[in-house]
């Protein structure tokens, strides 16, 4: 069975068709960051894990669900470049 792509169709590889490559491995260094901080500044176990859910669970569901199958990168790089040149892309309309 052969299948026809368009041109413009952008194939993006996916971790268990949920996230994607550059996501993940931000989702995993905020973690580890949110993680060496955490164990640097408290010692109860039970304060870490509630911590640690709170700052990385939210990014995490964030980057799962996304915004209209945009990822959490991309979103980011949009806002950027947005609010630098919001004029430009407000006039050229």
């Amino acid at each position: 069975m052969k299948f026809i792509f368009p041109q413009n169709y952008q194939f993006h590889t996916k971790i268990l068709g949920l996230i994607d490559y550059k996501t993940a491995i931000f989702d995993v260094i905020w973690g580890g960051i949110i993680f060496e901080i955490i164990n640097l500044l408290f010692s109860s176990f039970n304060l870490k894990i509630f911590i640690f859910i709170v700052f990385v669970f939210p990014v995490l569901i964030f980057s799962i669900i996304g915004v209209n199958g945009e990822s959490f990168i991309n979103l980011g790089i949009y806002i950027i470049k947005f609010s630098i040149r919001q004029k430009l892309l407000f006039y050229d309309k």
